[in-house]
């Protein structure tokens, strides 16, 4: 959507180096903001996008390979019946995720991926790409994606084809590159690795062979020491969840389930935090990595 950081252009250099051809589009989606959320102040930074996507290049061989194009389609293309904020006030075409939708961010964003994979379609079939490039830190976005071209018989691109690549951190303090990282201040940025630092708490207790249970315990407890020390400096930090998932159905794992007794299906280790009036994301995949990030 915009507001290019390196975990966008980790995106661009991992196709560059695939492709002789790149398209990259940069749209802010009305359909995946609910009515409260922060479309009107989501951040926009097309000519600075603009000349970071003009610097990337890869070379292959003997080739130079930059981007191609970039599809920068106004709302009325995208959405030519018009779009509202409020689903019950839509009109037109729009595609859902059955069963997939609801779990995680779905439970907190309950009409994020209905606007996600609908405004997804649209693009898909208007660049037709051979593949796609997702980041990780979005995992159930990339994951419900990868279903969609599977579930819908997209030729293009088969879901095969659509890649997750693994998420960009600040080399410092871990925090998932994000462009709403853009709205914490300084003091707030000091609390925002929170939430990954929980989630490594409970990777490793997973890895011990500790109970779910257990896990999300230990990661509650790393997120209420940050959010008493904030509090000390004026900053509110609230968890909104950290919950552990099947990657394959989104079902929630059972409290008593461990690494032993977990199927042989990676497992999403994911949460949400609110710092301030920004909310931050996050999650680490445990297990087969390659059958997801790929």
């Amino acid at each position: 959507m915009g507001a290019l950081h390196d975990g966008h252009l980790s995106l661009v250099q991992r196709s560059l180096a695939e492709n002789e051809l790149t398209v990259l589009s940069i749209f802010v989606n009305p359909a995946q903001f609910a009515p409260h959320e922060d479309l009107a102040t989501y951040p926009r930074t097309l000519p600075g996008d603009l000349e970071l996507l003009i610097a990337q290049q890869v070379t292959v061989g003997e080739t130079v390979r930059k981007p191609s194009a970039v599809f920068l389609p106004s709302v009325q293309e995208m959405y030519p019946s018009g779009i509202s904020q409020d689903v019950s006030a839509q009109k037109g075409a729009f595609v859902e995720m059955k069963g997939y939708g609801h779990q995680m961010e779905g439970a907190s964003r309950p009409t994020f991926f209905r606007g996600v994979v609908t405004v997804v379609t649209k693009l898909f079939n208007a660049v037709q790409p051979t593949n796609a490039y997702f980041g990780q830190k979005d995992i159930q976005q990339a994951l419900l994606l990868r279903r969609l071209c599977k579930d819908l018989l997209f030729p293009h691109p088969e879901a095969d084809h659509v890649h997750i690549v693994p998420t960009a951190r600040d080399p410092n303090d871990g925090l998932a590159l994000s462009s709403r990282n853009a709205y914490l201040s300084v003091n707030e940025r000091k609390f925002a690795p929170a939430l990954y630092k929980a989630l490594q708490y409970a990777e490793s207790a997973w890895s011990n062979g500790e109970s779910k249970e257990r896990c999300i315990s230990k990661a509650v407890a790393v997120v209420d020491e940050v959010k008493a020390q904030a509090a000390i400096d004026g900053v509110n930090v609230r968890l909104d969840y950290i919950e552990m998932n099947d990657s394959e159905t989104f079902d929630v794992l059972d409290g008593s389930s461990n690494h032993h007794l977990a199927r042989d299906i990676p497992v999403i280790l994911s949460g949400a935090l609110w710092v301030g009036k920004t909310r931050l994301i996050d999650n680490i995949v445990i297990g087969d990595l390659e059958r997801i990030i790929k």
